[in-house]
């Protein structure tokens, strides 16, 4: 009975610690992980910020660096006839010595003066540049040409521009009128515009030359005016040219001189007259190129071009039909035109009045060769004398 009471007291003391376990571990009873402490609430854990990236190391241009403080010049307004000086400044930005080798214009219009030929690492130098408004009108634009010995930049372009303002505007500036014997007479109107802002007296019109005749009408009073300049009989059968002369009201432009030009060109005309070859015997296969430029009235058609010459070809291309063509030769290698032998090029045209167009051609001689005298032998000594 002992033994029985005692096992029963066993299996009660078991079944209270099997329940309290279930009560220390919550609702998983298959869980091993340890009772949370309900006096100590979970605190989240902060994250520290990414360090910032350091900057990255600038790299030292190796070499000669040329840097421009600006790449253009604009002078803005400026009055024609006037001279404008521009200055460009740049800087080394390099690690060696600069040389500035070369500044070329682009333009007869533009001079270059003075400019800084060595600048050491970090030095600065400066190019001067002298622009010429005479016979430009409104808006302008140049480049110059810098060479220097920066291999990421060897040849740089400059610009220089902006605005001539001229009192009175004259458009075009000559009176030029090209005739030939289809068509003997020939008009151009010249615009002559005003800036200022008192209206501008035109009076005085004078004309040198008998050839042209002269019209001076009013677009807009005190304005615009317009110059009708054309050829008058009997027709000019020779370029011929004159001098027109207008008063003006204007004190800074009292008097507008203006150059009129009539030039009597051929009806056909082959541009050169003469064909030039280089040194005989041709060393390379050569192109020649020629023109036919018509200047009539009716379109023409050329065809057949051939040369009087063995192994020389020739052919067309229309650039305007029927006004302007290029006629090209190719010439073989040891071509050379004999003494006294008369090579040209001909071609066929439609124009009843030159129905072939003929061009010479000329050669520079072969050159004779140049004797070379033979060496002297040396004199022989006397032996009995020494």
């Amino acid at each position: 009975m002992l033994a029985l009471a005692l096992l029963a007291g066993l299996a009660v003391y078991a079944v209270k610690v099997m329940k309290a376990g279930k009560a220390a571990n919550g609702s998983n009873p298959g869980s091993n992980l340890p009772p949370a402490s309900a006096s100590a609430p979970v605190v989240p854990v902060a994250t520290a910020p990414p360090a910032p990236a350091a900057p990255a190391a600038v790299p030292v241009s190796s070499g000669p660096k040329i840097q421009f403080a600006s790449l253009t010049y604009d002078f803005g307004k400026a009055n024609g006839d006037d001279v404008v000086n521009g200055l460009f400044t740049f800087t080394n930005v390099g690690n060696a010595r600069l040389e500035v080798t070369d500044v070329a214009p682009s333009c007869g219009c533009l001079k270059v003066g003075e400019w800084t030929r060595t600048v050491e690492a970090g030095q600065a130098g400066s190019i001067a540049v002298r622009f010429d408004t005479h016979h430009y009108t409104g808006f302008f634009a140049k480049s110059v040409f810098v060479t220097c010995n920066d291999a990421s930049q060897p040849k740089l372009s400059l610009e220089i521009k902006g605005n001539i303002w001229r009192p009175i505007e004259v458009t075009p500036p000559t009176a030029v009128l090209n005739l030939n014997a289809e068509s003997p007479s020939n008009a151009t109107t010249i615009r002559i515009v005003s800036h200022l802002d008192d209206p501008l007296i035109l009076s005085d019109l004078t004309n040198t030359s008998r050839a042209f005749a002269v019209e001076l009408q009013t677009n807009q009073p005190g304005k615009a005016y317009q110059l009708i300049v054309k050829t008058a009989p009997p027709w000019p059968r020779s370029s011929v040219q004159g001098q027109i002369t207008l008063k003006t009201s204007a004190t800074n432009m009292p008097v507008i001189n203006l150059m009129a030009w009539a030039n009597v060109l051929p009806v056909v005309m082959a541009i050169p007259q003469v064909v030039r070859l280089p040194e005989a015997p041709l060393t390379n296969p050569f192109t020649a190129t020629i023109w036919v430029q018509n200047n009539g009235t009716n379109t023409i058609k050329l065809s057949e071009p051939a040369v009087n010459a063995k192994g020389v070809t020739a052919r067309i291309r229309e650039d305007q039909p029927g006004r302007m063509s290029t006629v090209m030769m190719d010439f073989p290698t040891g071509f050379e035109i004999a003494a006294g032998e008369k090579v040209e090029l001909s071609v066929k045209s439609t124009h009843p009045l030159f129905p072939t167009i003929k061009v010479p051609m000329m050669q520079a001689p072969r050159l004779a060769p140049v004797a070379v005298p033979s060496p002297k032998p040396p004199a022989q000594t006397n032996s009995a004398g020494k």
